[in-house]
């Protein structure tokens, strides 16, 4: 049987850690909670098991993983019963790099002297943003602070599912695309010119393709380097483009704009905008203040600037699903499901399920993106190199027609 390594924590509320033969993962989590322990970690020896992944929040502090983990493990030790002091000590004997360490001791530390959580985490300087912070607050407030660190786990956790879908998706068309570049320089910069001497010894007028290609060939080999100083150039002035907020603004609306594009990138903003706050408002925080963190989340200044008009609207009284349908950029299913939601009022419910349905759309959409994208790629590049192929033989033809 495999051997599995685990970290959990005793009735007594030390922490143990150590190895254990188990058919499966799901048998050591059995194992260590009949023996009446809290597994807080568990995997195969040499590699990743139960280990929450989450994201990085903020610049500063613990990466995603960390982020995912310490939110994880410190609801399943508050809900298990450990004060939150004794909890938080676990987490510091529990972590595995001097950064985690110094995080966790400073949020200890801070509680130890009457802090709330919240605050302790407010004051990690920008490592935990408002959402992550007002969460918390919210939980200490109802006195549900484990259920609520649950929920953000699993709204991290649902988070990262979206974005790591969108990233496994593009992978393979990214691929697909460098593969075609490298066949066309490398038959550009190293194939073609072994034909040049040959040609140039003949003599004769060549073929305007074959020109065409034996040009390319040589601008791409002599001034390789001017291609990336302006690529390179291009991707500076469009990263300051995006700096100036009117100009990405403008972007952001062309983006929109764009059919498929467009599209896309309207669901994926939704399946954000709903999940974040059908989270907020599960956890007891104000519409107005939740729709105030929520747009934070969006990265589209247009439809960020759709929902601040959007809170204005609810603050006069009237309803989320009519303030947002003024801009006209969100899903009419979505508006209609919130509309619903308003009315029954379960609208924390049914925001979690315009989530739920739009996280489905987004990986639909991208599916039927690829099934177009990668045969029109694959067809691009067979008709490229085709063509160069063809300007040799028809360069080979009219050599041999003049030495005829």
């Amino acid at each position: 049987m495999p051997l599995f390594e685990y970290k959990a924590v005793e009735p007594s509320g030390e922490t143990v850690q150590g190895t254990m033969e188990a058919a499966s993962l799901d048998m050591v989590i059995l194992k260590l909670q009949e023996a009446g322990n809290i597994p807080l970690q568990a995997r195969e020896s040499g590699a990743g098991g139960f280990s929450l992944g989450g994201f990085r929040i903020g610049r500063r502090g613990m990466n995603t993983r960390e982020v995912g983990e310490f939110t994880q493990q410190l609801s399943t030790l508050l809900g298990a019963g450990l004060p939150m002091d004794r909890s938080l000590q676990v987490l510091l004997d529990l972590a595995e790099n001097d950064r985690v360490k110094r995080t966790v001791a400073e949020i200890r530390d801070k509680v130890r002297g009457g802090g709330s959580l919240s605050d302790a985490l407010e004051e990690q300087h920008g490592a935990f943003n408002r959402l992550f912070i007002n969460m918390v607050r919210a939980g200490e407030i109802g006195g549900t602070l484990d259920v609520t660190l649950a929920r953000l786990s699993d709204y991290l956790e649902r988070s990262k599912e979206l974005k790591d879908s969108v990233v496994s998706a593009l992978i393979y068309p990214i691929m697909l695309l460098l593969l075609a570049a490298g066949s066309l320089v490398l038959l550009l910069v190293y194939v073609i010119p072994q034909f040049t001497p040959i040609f140039e010894e003949l003599g004769g007028d060549l073929p305007l393709i074959t020109r065409i290609v034996l040009v390319v060939g040589e601008v791409l080999q002599n001034f390789w380097w001017l291609i990336i100083l302006l690529v390179a150039l291009g991707v500076w002035r469009f990263r300051v483009m995006l700096a100036d907020a009117e100009k990405r603004f403008a972007w952001d609306l062309r983006v929109l704009s764009l059919r498929w594009v467009g599209d896309l990138v309207g669901k994926m903003e939704t399946a954000r905008l709903t999940r974040t706050l059908g989270t907020l408002l599960t956890n007891g925080v104000p519409l107005l203040s939740a729709l105030s963190i929520a747009r934070n989340v969006l990265s589209n200044t247009v439809l960020r600037q759709d929902v601040g008009d959007a809170s204005r609207e609810v603050k006069t009284g009237g309803g989320l699903a009519r303030a947002l349908a003024k801009a006209e950029r969100f899903p009419r299913l979505a508006l209609q499901m919130i509309s619903v939601g308003e009315e029954t009022g379960q609208l924390d419910g049914m925001l979690m399920k315009v989530a739920d349905t739009y996280d489905t759309e987004v990986r639909n959409t991208i599916d039927r993106l690829l099934s177009v994208f990668t045969p029109v790629v694959t067809l691009l590049l067979a008709v490229l190199i085709g063509t160069i192929v063809l300007s040799v033989l028809l360069a080979i033809l009219s050599v041999n027609d003049l030495v005829g």
